[in-house]
């Protein structure tokens, strides 16, 4: 076997490598402290420009234009994640719901929102999870009734991440209540400017809200803001799922993590040791790096059996499973790097990066349950992937 990457893609290697020496000074971090959100959308549209954001969404909906290329894609993450540069926005507008509008949306859908999102012009929350609707999301209440071209929406959402900030929402909404459950809901986009919605903050034991519940009452949305059929929401929920599933596991960010890891070992010191040589830490080290490079390989295996039309759902829930779990570990080994240092969160002026990894380990909590818990997953995995039987469920008491 000739793994020989061939000189278009040596070339195209230095291509990027190039464009990072001369403009990886205009990047921008949301944690540096230099950040501004004018600077994040000019490095957005400069990677775009370049094609290494938007790679291949086509021209006429603000996208570079470029057809697929596994290996050129992974090129780009390579080189952006040795340089420690940031690779472009990624939020779920971006990683979420313009993929879902590519593959279901209309023209007029696909034209009306993917160039705005990707460009961080227009910020969007997903509105899936609901009190009582979790795992059983297909259980959900949120209901819209017919009312000539609109819905009048009621109910009630939570965990929406980001919808304190949010200017649009894809939402799961039961609109057929006679049919059954799965084949009742659409999947529509609603305006969170719209009279009714009510956001409400909820704080979280990192000291912030990154979650919040959302109110619904009587909201007006347009039937035209459906994603794919009526009633068929459950179908286009579950391919935003896939894109869900692949950004929270996204091996390109544990390898970041790793390096930055390495970097704490190289520059710190106990009792004038560095952490690097001390064969413990070490140990440690190479075993998180065993985990990060198989997970990156599993990615490699993922985009070429995407590249050739194959089903790639279930290693993108393999992803998502292993992912979560692995980049938790990493903040969970920097802050006992950090020793003393990592207990301390929060003003403080000793705080280490600000407190980035004990924030990181709390929130990556919570997305090892987003996206579909790790015991839905180990059950999804055995069951569907593996073939093996069903967890049978708890059998009720006899009535008496």
């Amino acid at each position: 076997m000739d793994l020989n990457p061939g000189p278009e893609y040596i070339k195209f290697r230095k291509e990027v490598k190039s464009f990072l020496s001369k403009n990886n000074h205009m990047s921008s971090r949301v944690s540096d402290s230099a950040y501004t959100a004018d600077k994040e959308s000019n490095w957005q549209e400069k990677l775009i420009k370049n094609g290494y954001a938007a790679r291949t969404i086509p021209k006429e909906y603000g996208g570079f234009g470029a057809e697929p290329d596994v290996l050129k894609s992974r090129i780009i993450a390579e080189e952006f994640t040795e340089s420690q540069t940031p690779l472009g926005m990624a939020n779920q507008g971006i990683s979420m719901l313009v993929p879902t509008l590519l593959e279901l949306g209309t023209e007029e859908q696909k034209k009306s929102w993917i160039e705005k999102t990707i460009k961080g012009e227009i910020i969007w929350c997903q509105g899936y999870s609901e009190p009582g609707s979790g795992s059983d999301l297909a259980s959900l209440q949120t209901k819209g009734v017919d009312d000539g071209d609109d819905f009048i929406v009621n109910g009630q959402k939570i965990w929406t991440s980001t919808a304190q900030f949010a200017d649009m929402m894809f939402c799961l909404v039961r609109t057929e209540p006679d049919a059954p459950k799965h084949k009742g809901i659409s999947y529509i986009l609603i305006d969170m400017k719209t009279p009714g919605i009510d956001v409400r903050p909820l704080m979280t034991m990192t000291g912030h809200a990154e979650f919040n519940e959302v109110f619904f009452t009587d909201v007006r949305v347009p039937k035209s803001n459906i994603v794919g059929k009526r009633g068929e929401g459950w179908f286009v929920a579950n391919a935003t799922l896939t894109h869900e599933r692949g950004m929270l596991g996204d091996p390109n960010q544990a390898t970041t993590r790793l390096n930055e890891i390495i970097d704490i070992m190289n520059n710190e010191t106990i009792n004038g040791e560095k952490l690097m040589d001390n064969p413990v830490h070490l140990d440690h080290l190479m075993r998180l790096q065993a985990r990060v490079m198989s997970m990156s390989y599993n990615s490699l295996r993922s985009l070429t059996a995407s590249h050739k039309g194959l089903d790639v759902k279930m290693a993108k829930l393999i992803v998502k499973l292993n992912g979560c779990q692995l980049n938790h570990d990493l903040a969970g080994f920097a802050i006992d790097l950090l020793g003393e240092l990592g207990t301390i969160y929060g003003l403080s002026n000793h705080d280490h990066d600000s407190g980035k990894w004990q924030w990181r380990y709390m929130f990556d909590l919570g997305l090892i349950i987003g996206g579909g818990t790790a015991q839905i997953q180990k059950n999804i995995i055995s069951e569907i992937g593996l073939g093996m039987p069903r967890e049978p469920k708890p059998m009720l008491e006899e009535k008496k």
